[in-house]
């Protein structure tokens, strides 16, 4: 296939071609999206605002700012470790147990997290006992917890504890208001019955993963699928070869592309994406930075812990998608306090016209300004897009 048709299947398989509802964006709307794309990572990076409403908002548009909230306390989604912290739908649940047993053994997980079960079992115990009485919970609700470390990642040997139990299937949680994780048992965080589905085996569990994965991607590598929810590759490829003897993922060959490619069997190609779209750095669709530039030859890079002095795009860069294009990348900022969306900086892509980029642009930004209940948008001078992008701004945003 060409590389035109791959980026249409890419954009259709997560859900960029959907048509958007004209009604009140509710949990229908939420679902929908979590069962097209299968997981939406968690980030705490507010800059803007959470990385998951903007998944969202990139797809349905508009939608009130509680919906994953609700949607959590609905029982529509949990969060596990799946691409990195996400949501899933409960479902997934019983096709990442084998990732609980792993963390449990001291596998998969990180070193200290890894450590605090061997080092520290009266300190998990009481951890678990808390919560199992006292929960939900955060771990400042706690005693015992000890003190923090400096930085952000400072965290108590307590909080390393609830970690471990967290990613061992152990205990289950929720975000709080301040996107702090509120501690519970998992059969009072999920849904009824979520716990007594059959749980598969480590294999099948990661081939109906692969599977997910494919359905999401339309078309992507081996690499691809296996790094969607971080499955080992060499786990992986025997598991794809037999997907691909069952008919789920077709073998195919994409112009440019250096290694074999797989088709998920069900992909529609569309004739056109008609699209318009910010997309969060942890978007389910540019994640994988290899596979971006890839496909469209955007290379892109989070420059968050990037000195100042050496950052060449900008502290939280947003890529702009335009039909099936990704043609600008630009910096924001939500400045609450002036109530105004900052553009900090604005780049244009090679081959991307600055007119049409920038008064499609400008009507983006504007709608994402009145989702947040910002009163405006100023754009800043740095950047080739800029003095572009801020006439438009000047000509939509009143």
């Amino acid at each position: 296939m060409s590389g035109s048709e791959a980026r249409r299947l890419a954009l259709a398989a997560q859900g960029f071609c959907d048509k958007r509802t004209s009604s009140q964006v509710d949990r229908r709307h939420g679902r929908r999206v979590l069962d097209r794309v299968g997981v939406i990572q968690i980030d705490s990076v507010n800059v803007v605002c959470r990385s998951q409403e903007l998944a969202l908002l990139a797809r349905l548009g508009s939608h009130p700012r509680d919906l994953v909230p609700r949607m959590t306390d609905s029982g529509d989604l949990f969060e596990y470790w799946a691409h990195e912290a996400s949501h899933l739908r409960p479902s997934m649940h019983r096709l990442l147990r084998w990732r609980m047993d792993d963390a449990r053994d001291g596998r998969g997980t990180w070193g200290r997290v890894a450590a605090i079960a061997r080092e520290r079992p009266d300190l998990v115990a009481s951890m678990y006992r808390q919560v199992s009485e006292r929960g939900p919970v955060t771990v400042s609700d706690l005693e015992g917890t000890g003190e923090r470390t400096t930085g952000m990642w400072g965290w108590s040997p307590g909080k390393v504890a609830l970690e471990y139990l967290f990613w061992s299937g152990q205990i289950s949680a929720r975000r709080g208001p301040n996107f702090e994780r509120r501690y519970d048992l998992p059969e009072r965080m999920l849904p009824a019955g979520v716990l007594d589905q059959p749980t598969p085996t480590r294999s099948e569990a990661m081939k109906e993963l692969l599977a997910h994965a494919a359905r999401a991607h339309g078309v992507g590598t081996a690499r691809d699928l296996a790094d969607y929810f971080r499955l080992p590759i060499r786990e992986a490829r025997p598991l794809l070869a037999e997907l691909v003897e069952e008919g789920v993922v077709l073998p195919a060959v994409v112009e440019n592309w250096r290694e074999p490619a797989f088709r998920h069997a069900g992909a529609v190609l569309p004739r056109e994406v008609s699209v318009r779209a910010l997309l969060s750095p942890f978007d389910s669709l540019i994640w994988e930075r290899s596979r971006v530039e890839r496909i469209w030859g955007f290379r892109y890079r989070v420059e968050i812990y990037v000195p100042a002095d050496r950052r060449v795009h900008g502290y939280y860069v947003l890529p702009f998608l335009l039909g099936d294009s990704l043609v600008a990348r630009v910096d924001l900022k939500a400045d609450r306090a002036a109530r105004l969306l900052r553009v900090r900086a604005a780049h244009l892509e090679v081959d991307s016209r600055a007119v049409d980029v920038a008064v499609a642009l400008a009507e983006e930004l504007a709608g994402l300004a009145s989702f947040l209940g910002l009163e405006g948008v100023v754009v800043e001078p740095a950047g080739d897009l800029a003095p572009e992008l801020g006439r438009a701004v000047a000509g939509v945003v009143t």
